[in-house]
Parts: structure tokens; sequence; C-alpha cells
């Protein structure tokens, strides 16, 4: 399939190591540098996508399938105004370490676009999830919230990072411990993430840390 990613190298490595080589690769560093890419592509990951750049892709052919980074908003907020109904948009988490994984996790707004996304995820030969459509989506939410509580115990002074992380791979078989992850997904994206889910939920299980909001800060 002739694929697209429209972010930052990284998420262009990590789609694709996820999908493999055998696919034809394009890539733009921004949605201005895509335009001239949108009549090839059959599939587009889009990780900064916001509702003025979906014009974009009115150049595109029939038929697209396009999956947005929903990790900060929902599929719905950005497709509010959305009128042509041959594209495909599916929602996907577009975090550093969250794509290349065996499992997409995945999103759609309407009902009747999940025979679409079981249609593309069996060509692209990728398992999938859908999951709500919601802020956080499932899996960012919970490690977000695991490393927010990772940052509360190291404030009350109970464990170092170290300990805290080797006692989370020892005792739950994580892969990594929580500050080792938050280096992998960004601390800044961590904060973006836990700030737009209390935003959304208002629930005080999401309220950050003041050390964690400190460092994110820096």
């Amino acid at each position: 399939m002739k694929i697209l990613v429209i972010g930052d190298a990284q998420n262009n490595s990590e789609c694709q190591q996820k999908f493999g080589a055998h696919h034809s690769w394009y890539f733009a560093p921004s949605h201005a540098a895509s335009t001239g890419l949108l009549a090839d592509a059959e599939v587009i990951f889009d990780f900064n996508p916001d509702k003025e750049t979906l014009l974009n892709y009115q150049s595109g052919q029939p038929n697209l399938f396009v999956f947005l980074n929903t990790t900060l908003t929902t599929l719905a907020e950005l497709l509010a105004d959305e009128k042509r109904v041959d594209w495909r948009f599916f929602g996907f988490c577009g975090l550093p370490t969250f794509l290349n994984r065996e499992l997409l996790e995945a999103s759609i707004a309407h009902a009747d676009d999940l025979p679409s996304l079981e249609t593309i995820c069996m060509k692209l030969n990728t398992t999938f999830e859908c999951v709500a459509d919601q802020v956080g989506l499932v899996t960012p939410r919970i490690i977000c919230m695991i490393i927010n509580e990772a940052y509360f115990t190291l404030e009350e002074g109970i464990a170092t990072q170290s300990d805290i992380d080797l006692a989370m791979k020892l005792g739950t078989n994580y892969p990594y411990g929580p500050f080792e992850w938050a280096k992998r997904i960004g601390l800044s994206n961590v904060y973006k993430v836990l700030k737009e889910v209390h935003k959304s939920t208002q629930d005080e299980r999401y309220l950050i840390s003041p050390l964690l909001t400190k460092e994110a800060e820096l």
C-alpha cells in the first residue's frame, strides 16, 4: 500500500517498523509539505491533525483511509465540520512507542465505519482493538496515570526513581518502569495527556503531580 506519514522522523520510523518495508512510504514533516503527496496516498497517518488541516485532504483520492492522532482530542471533535463521506477517518494513539506494538488501538466516529477499519487493518496486516472515542484513549490514559502515581510516590520520599522502576518491572512484569516509560514517551507528552484527560473528565484521579508538572515545564 502507499502510506503517507505526516509528523516527525520518529513517527515515520515507528510506522515503518510497525507495518513493514514492503509498503510504499511517503513522508511529510508538515501538512504544507504533504500537499504534493496526497494524490498518490492510499493511507495516511497524521500525527498532528487539526480541523483546518483536514481541508488539505481535498486533493486526496476517494476512499482514502486516514488515521488521525486523537490522543489529546477526539475524532468526533476533529470531524465536527467534516462533510465528505467517501473518506474513512479513524483515531489512533500517536505518542512515541505506542504505535509500534502488536495491537493497533483505534477509534471510530460512526458505527458503520467499523467494517472499513477491519478492511484497512487486514491490508496493513495488523490486529486491532476498537476503543471508545475519548481523550487519552485507553492505553495512554492508563500508562500516564501510572507515571503520575510514580511521581507522587517519589515526591513523598517512599522510594527512589530506580527502585520504583525496578519494583514495577518485577512486581507487575511491565516492560519498563514508569520513569523509564516517561523518558520514552516524553514527559511533556505525559503531562499533556493528563491535562487533557482531567479537563475532559474533571476527575481528580488525573490531577497532575507537582513534581511531574515542574519537570515537564523545564
